[in-house]
């Protein structure tokens, strides 16, 4: 019986954790909140951001297997551009080249018609690059400002637990870690906001960056193809070859 009252005696004598992620937002009141919003709302941000991009890119580099394979089989650019999907990268560059040929036979110098050819291709590919890049310069705002927004919640958690250790007249360790601790949580959470979101920006722009090749690519072959009145492609993906037809399985022999 002694033992007992002396383990519920040590236990109600510990210190007990006052302390944490939910305190030190109860503590913080609508600032707190507020700042916890934001920083939510940009992390929610730059993961949708990350998933749809890389599902439009993914989807753009796969195309480009179509292109390389059947686009270049077709006897002419309009065969050709039927071939690929609707509203792709790809069937605007071949769409903008057809235009664009078609646009030639109107010019009379064959400089200016080369040139006009070109600046039109330039600016199909400059509208794909644009579309690519939309949502980037998300991404790199909260890389660039979540730290800060985070140690904004950490300066105003440190001054109130100052004035609050002020008012108590005590300045003890045990005073002043507890407070200092969590205000250091909006800090961290403003990092782990930040780290992802910087880490994607620049995975996306490699990508990008990759394509834009891609495009560039594509567009001074639809050019050549259209000066030389297509003498001049690129060599064309051999189709796979057809899978061997299984043998038919022998005849049992008869008892």
């Amino acid at each position: 019986m002694n033992l007992y009252l002396l383990a519920a005696a040590a236990a109600d004598a510990a210190p007990q954790n006052k302390f944490g992620f939910i305190q030190a937002m109860e503590q913080g009141g609508a600032v707190a909140w507020s700042i916890l919003t934001v920083l939510v709302i940009m992390s929610v941000g730059s993961f949708y951001i990350l998933f749809t991009k890389l599902f439009e890119q993914n989807k753009i580099m796969k195309q480009y297997k179509t292109v390389q394979s059947t686009f270049w089989r077709a006897a002419s650019l309009k065969e050709g551009a039927a071939k690929l999907e609707k509203n792709s990268a790809w069937r605007q560059l071949a769409d903008d080249a057809i235009k664009a040929q078609e646009d030639h036979s109107k010019m009379s110098d064959s400089l200016e018609a080369h040139d006009y050819m070109h600046n039109s291709l330039q600016r199909s590919e400059d509208s794909i690059n644009a579309v690519l890049n939309g949502g980037l310069p998300f991404l790199a705002t909260v890389g660039a400002t979540a730290p800060f927004v985070g140690l904004l919640g950490t300066v105003i958690g440190i001054y109130r637990a100052l004035i609050n250790i002020g008012i108590a007249g005590s300045a003890s360790i045990d005073k002043v870690a507890g407070p200092v601790g969590e205000a250091l949580i909006m800090t961290a959470i403003g990092l782990l906001v930040a780290v992802p979101a910087v880490l994607a920006f620049n995975w996306l722009q490699s990508r990008n960056r990759r394509i834009a090749a891609m495009l560039s690519t594509f567009s001074n072959d639809l050019l050549a193809y259209i000066n030389s009145n297509g003498a001049v492609k690129p060599a064309v993906q051999a189709a796979p070859a057809a899978k061997p037809a299984a043998k038919p399985a022998a005849p049992a022999a008869k008892a």
